[in-house]
């Protein structure tokens, strides 16, 4: 009993807070790029945010370049549960059976950074975001990386030299069209098994935006690399549904604040990473680089015209209209 009452008193003067006992809130973030990507480095700018923002209530802990999933894999997991927060580009979303997404596949389709964020950054952009709700998932984000170019091992000058070769392309209704308009071969494959399949000669030809083309060493295995700009590749952060609506309130504002700045931060670094990433291809000497002419851009502006006319029953007629009238707004 004098035991008892000694390590009682104990215990009533040194209180240990409820807080202090419970375990930090862990969000396990996936992507399948490098960490030295636009995405990449976004991902670490959240994690430090989410985490000061929080006091350390959340820890942040992120898988890069498909270390716990590839592609398709980790929209299940999320899903499942098995992770909390992914961020899949929005080609991803299509055969999630939420087709609108497709629509920043349509060739051509933003002229600039400033035409795409009217509406990433707008009222549509927030409503697509609204609507994964329905697939058990929130959208907190659209995260840029940039336009893509195409690659291959002989010159891509004008459309026609597309013709016939294997094209890796996401898994994206609108993307098979525009390499099909273009009379190349498209051949849906995971990302990071690109590579390989490039260096086997699986595939013939990729298109991406330059930072993902250096930070996976395609310039060791493509010998010509068109900046073309002919279409937009970006990224939409999304949480578990469950995991996030029973986040306590105070967690989830600042962990949407932390989401907020990240994103800023996203947009800010997009484009100098991909300058950097093209002048480092353009120095690897392996790699030759052709920048497309205006009358050169033109023609494959033409020859993919026709994509945008076949896929709007597929994505929506209205929102393609919205996209363009929000684009051409003065």
């Amino acid at each position: 009993m004098k035991l008892f009452s000694i390590l009682l008193a104990c215990a009533l003067a040194c209180p240990v807070s409820a807080g202090a006992q419970q375990e930090p809130i862990v969000i396990r973030f996936s992507h399948v790029v490098a960490s030295d990507t636009p995405k990449g480095k976004a991902a670490v700018r959240f994690q430090q945010l989410a985490e000061r923002a929080t006091n350390g209530r959340v820890r942040v802990h992120i898988y890069p370049n498909s270390e716990l999933y590839r592609d398709r894999e980790e929209l299940e997991a999320l899903q499942l549960g098995a992770v909390e927060m992914i961020a899949p580009s929005l080609s991803k979303f299509g055969p999630l059976g939420v087709r609108e997404f497709e629509v920043f596949d349509l060739p051509f389709m933003f002229p600039d950074e400033r035409a795409l964020h009217r509406i990433t950054n707008g009222p549509i952009g927030r409503d697509m975001l609204r609507r994964l709700r329905l697939k058990g998932v929130v959208g907190l984000a659209f995260w840029d990386n940039g336009f893509k170019s195409f690659s291959a091992n002989r010159p891509l000058r004008e459309p026609a030299d597309l013709s016939g070769l294997r094209m890796r392309i996401q898994p994206s209704r609108v993307l098979d069209a525009q390499m099909r308009a273009l009379g190349a071969q498209p051949m849906t494959m995971r990302f990071g098994e690109v590579y390989a399949a490039l260096e086997a000669g699986v595939v013939d030809g990729t298109e991406n935006p330059p930072s993902n083309f250096y930070t996976q060493d395609m310039q060791d295995v493509q010998t010509h690399f068109t900046v073309s700009n002919h279409g937009y590749l970006g990224y939409a952060v999304i949480v578990n549904r469950k995991f996030w609506e029973g986040l306590p309130s105070d967690i989830r504002e600042a962990l949407e604040e932390a989401m907020r700045e990240a994103t800023d931060y996203a947009a800010s670094i997009a484009q100098e990473e991909n300058d950097r990433a093209l002048e480092a291809i353009r120095a690897s000497g392996k790699t030759r680089v052709h920048v497309l002419t205006a009358a050169e851009r033109g023609a494959w502006k033409k020859a993919l015209a026709a994509v945008s006319v076949e896929m709007e029953d597929l994505i929506g007629a209205q929102l393609v209209a919205d996209i363009r009238r929000a684009i051409d707004a003065p």
